[in-house]
């Protein structure tokens, strides 16, 4: 049944270095697992395996693109974004490098492996970095475009991947432009703006929503920064509701960045479904998102209890 982010990234990053010679893949001791092992097969002689070196790893990211290669840094989201912060700020960002991070393994979908490895603050991190990019795909097809997306930007840039197999909701013909919310169905009196793998709650949450005669429009906000004012904005001033879903903390990510846009601005009120300020345990993933809320009943919830 459908496939891994983290497969659809080592798939898409042997694609873009048949075509690009500058390319190479740093990993830390993790490559079975984030997927690089895909992109080790076919090119070995550009895969650095760092060992269990996350900050070394982020300075030789560093060195290497200020030579003029493209590297691709990969690891577990906590260990990444979490053990080798500082190396990114001022290795990467603070010198806006052309480094990419591809972080595996993050939200509560890690599942079994439990608190200490399910990353529900990547996306805070990297989003407060200046001149960073945070893409978060939402299934293999779009993976590929943000792969493909991040080698046209100039400067760092994140996408998360994730362990779970999942199905496409999106196809090689829907938009995947940085910055620009792609509407995946439209509606008249509220607006659900998710991401990653709560696209698929946010469609059924939706479907439900109609069946009570409620029109929700879904917005994939496949780039949490920069964000998309323009349609934020515009959404404040159209929609009853708006509520955001992430499989993220609602401290620091999607929906901390959609209320940052319209805090004080439009009429609509304003909800957030995320990880309530807790760490995660250990558990299966759809076990997990249950119990913390991450579903299409709690979207629902929030939404006619705003209206």
């Amino acid at each position: 049944m459908g496939k891994s982010l983290r497969v659809a990234y080592g798939e898409s990053l042997v694609k873009v270095a048949e075509k690009n010679d500058k390319i190479v893949v740093l990993d830390a001791d993790l490559a079975g697992a984030t997927m690089t092992s895909i992109f080790k097969a076919a090119y070995p002689e550009r895969h650095f395996d760092c060992g269990i070196a996350e900050g070394n790893m982020v300075g030789i990211a560093a060195g290497m693109a200020a030579s003029g290669l493209i590297p691709f840094v990969s690891t577990f989201a906590i260990f990444g974004a979490g053990r080798a912060f500082e190396q990114i700020r001022n290795s990467v960002a603070y010198p806006k490098l052309n480094v990419k991070f591809g972080l595996s393994h993050s939200g509560l979908s890690v599942g079994e492996d439990g608190g200490s490895h399910q990353s529900i603050e990547d996306v805070a991190l990297m989003r407060e970095m200046p001149g960073m990019t945070v893409f978060v795909p939402c299934d293999p097809t779009e993976m590929e475009k943000a792969v493909n997306a991040a080698l046209e930007i100039n400067g760092p840039v994140y996408i998360r991947t994730g362990r779970p197999n999942v199905d496409d909701v999106t196809t090689a013909e829907t938009p995947f432009i940085p910055g620009k919310i792609n509407v995946m169905r439209e509606g008249t009196d509220v607006c659900i703006m998710a991401n990653g793998l709560m696209i698929p709650k946010a469609l059924e949450a939706a479907e439900l929503l109609a069946a009570e005669g409620i029109s929700a429009e879904v917005a994939n906000v496949h780039t949490v920064k920069p964000i998309d004012e323009e349609y934020c904005l515009a959404a404040a001033e159209k929609f009853k509701v708006i509520v955001t879903a992430e499989e993220h903390s609602i401290i620091g990510g999607l929906g901390s960045a959609v209320a940052e846009v319209i805090a004080g601005k439009g009429g609509a009120k304003f909800d957030r479904v995320g990880i309530m300020d807790k760490f995660g345990h250990s558990g299966k993933p759809d076990q997990l998102f249950a119990e913390y809320g991450l579903t299409a009943a709690n979207i629902v919830a929030k939404v006619k209890a705003a209206l």
